[in-house]
């Protein structure tokens, strides 16, 4: 029953409860404010919100919120408040307007002038994404790979199916480009149609569209609100989707036949549990769709439940020629009760699925756990995680097996693609074509591109889906893995643009080794590539990538990744910023992104803190980080802050900190704990009144929150979030950090899949607060800068986000460094 949300499939490094004796920075205020005399700031005062006596009450202990009223987010006073509020952060940062344009140029110089995907061949068709020269959204368009004649002429060369900057030019003011949200295309089997979900306004409440390919109209359709995940039948005209309830919880699929109104829609499954989403998705071979199991070629025949539900169990199916391969985490007899166990394989024949005896393909084990998988018609293809370490192979299909009991990895031999020795992101790539035999993947560290000296952006396009990540995250290498012939080759490596110093330098992270190649001929042979190394050169000589680990508080370890320059890091004196998140067993983004050269050539130190809460080698690492123990997220993010100090890899007091959304509970807490450890930190569309919000279930998604975090209902689990939460931990008088916090008034939802609310009054109390009762000097360097217009999202242009970076990073600079122009 695929019924919760997070795919990540949870990992973890936790391996002790050894609680060492180490102190801490204490949380005491300084004798010399933290302001000096190196911020300038700004003429106006900052603006002061009004307060109105509110009592907030719980388990027999009340308390005062005097910005409540913050929350009624269409009162007009609240409206001027964060007027005034951007007002002020502009006369602040006035003095840096020259260096944000001299980072905007750096990171708009370095984007190639071409932006595009490869080409990915889904059965006749080749489809790919690429952003114009000069416009800020992608277009996603397809290709015949033979170009066939029909009587009208047949198809152009290349056929637009999407055109991101088309729809924000129509819903922009004027001739101001609007907001363009896309959040799921799918493709009909058959190709002939393209439904995609569309937000204009920055909500997140999205409308149904559906696109004639052949005709190029849009097929007409009353607008149906609030679509979240869609399938296609094989009929390729049934079409399911899930639509969200007032409190935008995914609850309802209904089903569509093309031509008809909307309003004969039929409903197939409602959720009546809050604390559940639903999702749809179709197995890879288009046979099925999982909501719980509807048979994709007779849609309307009602569904299949799996098991019995059991809260934190999850079943993640794929269908190949009458069985079907389940990814779990249930227990393994009926007498277990589930105590979060780790991910493994089994399968079951079509008319099985009812049955309490799967056969076991793959358990867990000590050394390796199972992440996800996909199938193809011939090869069955895992994500694994060995010791701490991704990795990717795959197995011949059919698997025989003659015994009931476990099949270690090593005895379906399986092929393990070759990964670089560098530490490294992978991600997977299209996949859509059930038939094929090679996969494709996205490798990506944080210290470069390769050494053809080219870098590219690539769409992430989950099975028949089209994603495109275009924002500054850009990945190192596309890779295809030939599973069949055991053989890989690159399939994208784009030119760098830029001016800098560095630019077509970077530290070559890895590049392929040319010196082994297999035989040329048989390269040539149904291979694309002309050349298919067989290994990996391993080398860095500009930027340097270090992996720690880090003792925390109770003598568990964190990964901690340090990127730096070899030319500009000084020893001890290097500014340094520090990132996490820390949540729903998400791991925390490494890949490469060139927009922070910007920063490393500067000679900052960038850190990336894998606490526990976010994904790690099993599912412990989330479960340590989650509801009673969420402490241990803070306490990482701390040890991690001072082992930068410890070992000298930033100055003491030019460290800053830096997350989003949920990660900013981390960083907002530790704060609070220990206001000297940073000097400055950025928090993005942060979650800091936790206890507020989750003790409001009226609120968009809280209740589904209450696994992650506890349900303050509990006493223990309230005592325990009311002792850490941002907003009610505010220290009296101390000299604060330096902290931009940016917001946007449409925010409605999480970015995850899981996605809670993160309300824009959050930002503005836990400002206000702070300015009410830290140092009154240097609560003057606290900032808020609300976005009026978009979501949670932010702006969605890519120009529009490398001036959104440009602008945190002068930040940081004056904050940290005291630089202005």
């Amino acid at each position: 029953m695929i019924q919760v949300s997070s795919m990540a499939l949870l990992p973890s490094l936790f391996k002790s409860n050894l609680a060492l004796s180490f102190k801490l920075i204490p949380a005491i205020s300084s004798s010399l404010c933290r302001l000096h005399t190196t911020l300038t700031s700004p003429q106006q005062p900052p603006p002061v919100p009004k307060k109105l006596s509110f009592t907030v009450s719980a388990h027999g202990f009340s308390w005062q919120d005097p910005y409540h009223w913050m929350k009624h987010t269409d009162d007009p006073d609240f409206i001027k408040h964060l007027h005034r509020e951007n007002s002020y952060a502009h006369g602040f940062m006035a003095d840096t307007h020259n260096l944000q344009r001299t980072l905007f140029s750096e990171m708009k110089n370095r984007m190639p002038t071409n932006i595009s995907t490869p080409p990915e061949r889904w059965g006749p068709w080749l489809y790919y994404q690429y952003i114009p020269e000069g416009k800020e959204y992608p277009l996603l368009c397809r290709r015949l790979e033979t170009i066939l004649l029909n009587s009208k002429g047949g198809f152009p060369k290349e056929q637009i199916l999407l055109d991101w900057n088309e729809v924000a030019e129509k819903h922009g003011a004027n001739t101001v480009v609007g907001y363009v949200h896309v959040g799921t295309c799918r493709v009909s089997p058959d190709h002939n149609f393209l439904a995609y979900t569309l937000d204009t306004t920055g909500s997140e409440r999205f409308i149904l569209q559906i696109k004639d390919l052949i005709n190029g109209y849009m097929v007409p359709r009353l607008p149906v609100d609030g679509v979240v995940s869609l399938a296609w039948a094989q009929d390729s005209k049934t079409l399911f989707y899930t639509i969200s309830d007032e409190n935008q919880r995914p609850c309802r699929v209904l089903c569509t036949k093309l031509g008809s109104d909307n309003t004969d829609d039929v409903p197939v499954f409602t959720e009546g549990d809050s604390s559940f989403c639903v999702d749809i998705t179709s197995t890879k071979d288009g046979k099925f769709i999982t909501v719980y199991v509807i048979d994709a070629a007779n849609p309307l025949a009602g569904l299949q439940r799996i098991r019995k539900r059991v809260s934190g169990v999850q079943y993640f199916l794929e269908h190949h020629y009458g069985l079907f391969y389940i990814l779990t985490n249930a227990p393994l007899s009926e007498n277990e009760k589930w105590s979060g166990g780790d991910y493994y394989l089994c399968r079951c024949r079509i008319e099985e699925i009812h049955s309490t005896n799967w056969q076991n393909v793959i358990l867990p084990n000590e050394d390796i756990s199972l992440q996800d998988m996909d199938i193809f018609n011939e090869h069955l293809v895992l994500f694994l995680n060995r010791k701490g370490v991704p990795m990717l192979c795959s197995i011949s299909l059919p698997i025989n097996i003659n015994s009931k009991h476990q099949m270690e990895i090593e005895h379906l031999n399986p092929w393990f693609f070759p990964l670089p020795s560098n530490s490294c992101s992978i991600l997977p790539g299209s996949n859509h074509d059930f038939m094929k035999s090679v996969y494709r993947a996205v490798l990506s560290s944080p210290v470069g591109v390769t050494a053809s000296k080219r870098q590219y952006i690539t769409s992430v396009i989950n099975p028949v889906t089209f994603n495109l990540l275009w924002d500054a995250q850009m990945p190192d290498v596309i890779v295809d893995y030939d599973m069949s012939r055991m053989t890989f080759s690159t399939v994208q490596q784009d030119e760098l643009g830029g001016a800098s110093d560095n630019a077509g330098f970077c530290s070559a992270a890895y590049e392929l080794d040319t010196n082994d190649l297999i035989d040329k001929q048989n390269c040539e042979e149904g291979n694309d590539q002309n050349i298919v190394p067989q290994r990996w050169k391993n080398f860095s000589s500009i930027y340097q990538c270090e992996r720690k680990e880090v003792v925390s508080h109770d003598g568990v370890t964190v990964p901690l990744t340090i990127l730096y320059s070899r030319k500009s890091w000084q020893k001890d004196q290097s500014p340094g910023l520090l990132q996490a998140y820390g949540a729903y067993g998400d791991v925390l983004d490494k890949s490469w992104c060139a927009d922070r050269l910007s920063l490393l050539d500067r000679g900052w130190v960038l850190a990336f803190a894998d606490v526990r809460g976010g994904g790690g080698a099993d599912s412990a690492w989330h479960k340590f980080g989650t509801g009673l123990y969420k402490r241990n997220s803070i306490y990482d993010f701390v040890s991690c802050g001072n082992y930068l100090f410890n070992e000298g890899y930033v100055c003491r007091d030019r460290l800053a900190a830096m997350s989003y959304s949920a990660g900013c509970l981390v960083v907002g807490a530790a704060i609070n704990m220990y206001p000297q450890l940073f000097r400055a930190a950025i928090l993005k569309v942060p979650f800091l009144d936790i206890c507020n919000t989750l003790l409001d279930p009226s609120l968009p998604l809280t209740t589904l929150d209450y696994e992650e975090f506890g349900n303050p209902q509990i006493q223990s689990k309230f005592e325990s979030i009311h002792s850490y939460s941002p907003y009610d931990n505010i220290p009296c008088g101390v000299c604060y950090p330096s902290v931009l916090v940016t917001a946007s008034l449409n925010d409605s939802r999480q970015t995850h899949i899981l996605c809670f609310t993160v309300g824009v009054w959050e930002a503005a109390k836990w400002v206000a607060k702070v300015r009410d009762k830290t140092c009154s000097s240097c609560s003057l360097s606290v900032i808020l800068k609300t976005n009026m217009t978009g979501g949670h999202f932010g702006e969605g242009g890519r120009y529009s986000q490398c001036e959104e970076t440009a602008y945190d990073y002068s930040f940081l600079m004056k904050v940290c460094e005291g630089l202005h122009q």
